[in-house]
């Protein structure tokens, strides 16, 4: 009895130390933000873009440099070590600003890379660069033409190409946003034929979307837009597009919207911009949203990308003041 009693004792322990161990692997229940606290991580970056994340939890960046075909492309350890992997893209100063690189994605060890004024896909193998290494030769970076294939399909007038955000979608191919064309387009992985995928209808009478932000839920893609010039308030809208490409309306009464990403659950988080005045954007006008509109951290100056870095973190990049903040919750 005693040898029964001993065993039946210890199978008990057995299973409550495994019924424990259970509870403490299950994942945590993360909830929304109701307001995000910034953090400075990186700054002295070169009208920075773009940002992705890779497997390492470093950060590659576009920078659309001086507007003087000198954009490129910067690494960004955990720690905020920051090393040039490539350089000599071309840039150019227009409508006031410096234009050229668009957004990045890393992808299976590649670097997708998205310019805008060429309308160029670069793709680059960046699986073994690492911190302190000499720039990657351009050269190296396979490169294929978007635009001329867009601009065939005279979705605008006058025409106009502007490739600017890309995400992989279900089935592994890229889908772009093309902020010029007002459309999202699927370029098949294995052959790397473009294709129109979806239309992004105009955000007013005579007034252009202007897709500037693309992610995929596990359901939809989810697009923001930034609406065409006079950017008023309450124009811009997120999209939502199912994957056989139909189109419509997510949520609306945002103002230029330029980027997203998604919450631990898959929520939309946005950036606005910037508020647009009688003297051109407005300083400091720019916001972090949820999905409702509701203001998660206000006073930003002009942010362009966002990215989620953890259950409760994230990246936000501002174009003019060239820096990356570490936004927490």
């Amino acid at each position: 009895m005693k040898t029964s009693r001993t065993f039946w004792l210890s199978l008990s322990t057995v299973v409550l130390v495994g019924w424990l161990v259970a509870c403490n692997e299950k994942e945590e229940v993360v909830p929304e933000p109701e307001q995000l606290t910034a953090a400075n991580f990186v700054d002295q970056l070169r009208a920075p873009i773009g940002l992705t994340l890779d497997t390492k939890g470093q950060l590659w960046v576009t920078e659309a440099g001086t507007g003087k075909n000198d954009a490129s492309i910067v690494m960004i350890t955990p720690q905020g070590t920051k090393t040039t992997a490539m350089t000599g893209f071309p840039s150019v100063i227009a409508n006031g600003a410096i234009e050229g690189m668009s957004h990045p994605l890393f992808h299976d060890g590649k670097l997708y890379v998205l310019h805008g004024v060429s309308g160029m896909l670069y793709t680059i193998d960046v699986a073994s660069f690492k911190a302190g290494d000499a720039p990657l030769n351009i050269a190296t970076a396979q490169k294929e033409d978007l635009g001329t294939y867009i601009r065939t399909l005279n979705l605008t007038n006058p025409i106009n190409s502007n490739v600017y955000d890309l995400v992989v979608g279900p089935d592994g191919n890229l889908y772009i946003a093309d902020a010029g064309a007002n459309a999202i387009f699927k370029r098949d992985k294995a052959t790397g034929k473009l294709s129109l995928f979806a239309k992004i209808p105009d955000a007013a009478p005579k007034v252009e979307s202007v897709p500037t932000g693309i992610v995929f839920d596990g359901t939809r893609f989810l697009v923001t837009t930034l609406s065409g010039f006079p950017f008023a308030p309450g124009n811009a809208k997120m999209y939502q597009i199912t994957t056989d490409g139909t189109v419509s309306e997510y949520k609306t009464g945002f103002t230029t919207l330029s980027h997203l990403t998604l919450s631990k659950n898959n929520k939309p988080l946005a950036i606005q911009m910037a508020e647009f005045g009688a003297t051109g954007f407005q300083p400091l006008s720019g916001k972090v949203v949820n999905e409702e509109g509701k203001v998660l951290l206000p006073s930003i100056m002009m942010p362009t990308d966002i990215e989620r870095s953890g259950n409760r973190e994230f990246y936000l990049l501002s174009y003019a003041l060239g820096t990356i903040q570490k936004l927490t919750y």
